[in-house]
């Protein structure tokens, strides 16, 4: 589950800590692109994100720095899905009227895609499909958790 939040410094993830006991966040700041369509026009998406183990669900904490922004400007900006393919989940979104927003590809080659559910669900749905590099930050995030709690 992402949440938009007005940046990434000390004092905000601090407060997440404090509040919610997430984290330590992993930070990655102005994520590389290789290609990036926002609602199906080439465009720029220069985001940072925190990423956080909250019990067993991941927390990413999104700054969007370019416009036009994708996403909502407070609140629950998405929620993730790893799925088989990417392609499908596409058309399956389409059929429930949720239109692209974003599709993008990192410079590494993670390929993600969010779709506005907004008048469904009030947030964006995001889907990638799981790479090797991919499951290796999402368990690399959690042993962060794991170490922190068991020191």
């Amino acid at each position: 589950m992402a949440f938009s939040a007005p940046d990434l410094d000390e004092s905000t993830l601090t407060s997440w800590r404090r509040r919610l006991g997430t984290g330590p966040f992993v930070i990655v700041r102005h994520v590389e692109l290789d290609s990036c369509l926002v609602h199906g026009q080439p465009a720029d998406f220069d985001h940072s994100s925190a990423f956080a183990q909250w019990g067993e669900m991941m927390i990413e904490l999104i700054v969007e720095h370019s416009r036009p922004r994708v996403g909502p400007v407070d609140g629950i900006h998405h929620v993730a899905f790893i799925v088989p393919s990417i392609d499908d989940a596409a058309e399956n979104c389409s059929e429930l009227g949720w239109p692209i927003a974003l599709d993008a590809t990192t410079k590494r080659g993670q390929r993600f895609m969010m779709f506005d559910a907004r008048h469904d669900l009030g947030h964006l749905v995001e889907v990638y499909e799981a790479t090797p590099e991919l499951v290796g930050f999402y368990q690399y995030v959690r042993r962060l958790r794991d170490d922190e709690i068991n020191s």
